[in-house]
Order: structure tokens, then C-alpha cells, then sequence
């Protein structure tokens, strides 16, 4: 079943989503070489707890940290460990939060020192295809025009899709109906109506689109070794155009301020 959101629960998703916005921004400013992926995970639930909220993910399905830290060929799911991140990785970092009874969620791919061409396109192209399907997220189009969006900018930079993983809707639960698909045919699936709140999130891979799940049963990876980048809004499905209720804003502040991350714009 989908739940469509009254404005005040939206309100109260918004919330949620700017605390995940200001986590991520946080852990922005400590991103570098050297540092381990433990220590972001560590820095994450400090600061969400600081700000009176709880991890969405730590617990989840016995989930065991707050974030998410993806590096190079890892898709999603990457468990924080003592890897000391590189001069040249990309980090995807998802965050989840809960506040107030409601979730929030996004995810922002990193690019550390000096990145090879490849993966900057790669993170770009991932970076737009997110913004070309909140675009399509308008009331009286349907899923597939969302998916078809992000499908037609990853065949338009020669990425490939992973088709096995899905966005989704979101609220009181972290993942609700409907699955939102990185592919699709315009004009097919389930109607766009006001109020749907949805977690749109794009994963493309530089090399073939199959993927593996490690041994632990949650690390996802490309399955030739290739890079992946993930980029994540959640966003409300409004008339004549959606509404992101994260923001990249305070994060791409955050980069500017550190000097190990790649500092050139996105779009």
C-alpha cells in the first residue's frame, strides 16, 4: 500500500531529511586520505544524536553502524570498517535518520584528491540523471517516466544501471511501496500523485551493470571491479514540479572547505 502524506507529515519528513543533509555536511569536513570509515560512522552518530535524532539504518534488519560507506567498486551497503580512505577513491556515503516518528534518507558520492576522469564523469553523469528523474516526479506522470529519466541519461555517458536495486517510498517506515527503478518506459507503471513521498536514488557503474553481495551478507559490488557512484534525494511528489526534502546545499558548503575533495560543480 502507498501512503500519501498529509503537509504536516511532509513537514516532519523534511526534518528528518535536513538533519540527514547537515550529517552528511558534517562528515564532509573530515573527509581525507588516512581517515577510516569507522571514524566517519563514529563522527555520524555523534552528531546525530547531538541533534536528537537516531540513525535510521544502525539496528535496521540488524544493520550494524549508521552509515553506509561505499568505496570505488562498492554499490551500497558498504559496513564502516578500519579501511583508510585513498587519495583518488569515491566514497558514497547514505545516511539515513530517524526524527520525531519519520525517516529521512540521502546519499552523496565523495571524490577524493585526484580522481581519474573516468569516475568524475561517472559521478556527474549519476549526479544529473538524479536531478533529470526529481524532474519527471510530478503528479500525473508514473514510475517508469522517473526510471526512464535516469536510464536515458546513464545510455546518453555510456554507464550502465543496476537494475537489481531500487529506490523507494518513504515515511513512518524507512522503506514503504512504491519501488522507484533506475529504468523504465514512459508513460508505464504506477500513477505519480501529490503527496507520495519517494526516495529517488540513482546508481549507475562504469563498467558491466551486474552486481555481487559479500559474504556478510549486506556489501554489495560491481561484479567486474568497476566503480559505482550513488547519489539519493528524498523527495514529495507535488503538481507542476517535486519537491526535493533533502538538499545538497549544506554538503556542497562543506566541500568547499576541504581541501581533499574535488571541488568542481556537478551539474
Amino acid at each position: 500500500m502507498i501512503y500519501f502524506k498529509t503537509n504536516e507529515e511532509i513537514d516532519l519528513i523534511r526534518e528528518s531529511c535536513l538533519l540527514v543533509s547537515r550529517t552528511l555536511a558534517e562528515i564532509a569536513l573530515y573527509i581525507q586520505p588516512g581517515i577510516t570509515t569507522n571514524e566517519l560512522d563514529r563522527i555520524a552518530e555523534t552528531f546525530i544524536r547531538n541533534n536528537n535524532g537516531k540513525s535510521g539504518f544502525l539496528g535496521y534488519q540488524g544493520y550494524p553502524n549508521t552509515l553506509c560507506t561505499s568505496v570505488n567498486n562498492t554499490v551500497v551497503h558498504g559496513i564502516p570498517s578500519g579501511y583508510k580512505i585513498k587519495d583518488g577513491d569515491i566514497v558514497s556515503i547514505d545516511c539515513g535518520v530517524l526524527l520525531n516518528g519519520w525517516y529521512g534518507d540521502s546519499c552523496y558520492t565523495f571524490m577524493v584528491g585526484n580522481v581519474p576522469e573516468r569516475e568524475t564523469t561517472l559521478c556527474r553523469a549519476t549526479y544529473r540523471s538524479l536531478e533529470d528523474a526529481i524532474t519527471a516526479a510530478i503528479e500525473g506522470n508514473r514510475l517508469g517516466d522517473i526510471g526512464h529519466a535516469v536510464q536515458r541519461h546513464a545510455e546518453l555517458h555510456d554507464f550502465t544501471i543496476v537494475k537489481d536495486l531500487v529506490g523507494h517510498g518513504i515515511g513512518r517506515n524507512l522503506h514503504e511501496e512504491p519501488a522507484v527503478a533506475n529504468h523504465g518506459k514512459p508513460g508505464r507503471g504506477v500513477k505519480l500523485r501529490r503527496g507520495m513521498v519517494l526516495a529517488v536514488e540513482p546508481m549507475l557503474n562504469s563498467g558491466k551493470p551486474g552486481v555481487v553481495t559479500e559474504d556478510d551478507g549486506w556489501t554489495v559490488r560491481t561484479v567486474d571491479g568497476e566503480s559505482s557512484a550513488h547519489y539519493e534525494h528524498t523527495i514529495v511528489v507535488r503538481d507542476g514540479k517535486a519537491e526535493k526534502l533533502s538538499t545538497f546545499n549544506f554538503i556542497e558548503e562543506a566541500i568547499k572547505k576541504n581541501n581533499f575533495l574535488w571541488q568542481n560543480s556537478l551539474l
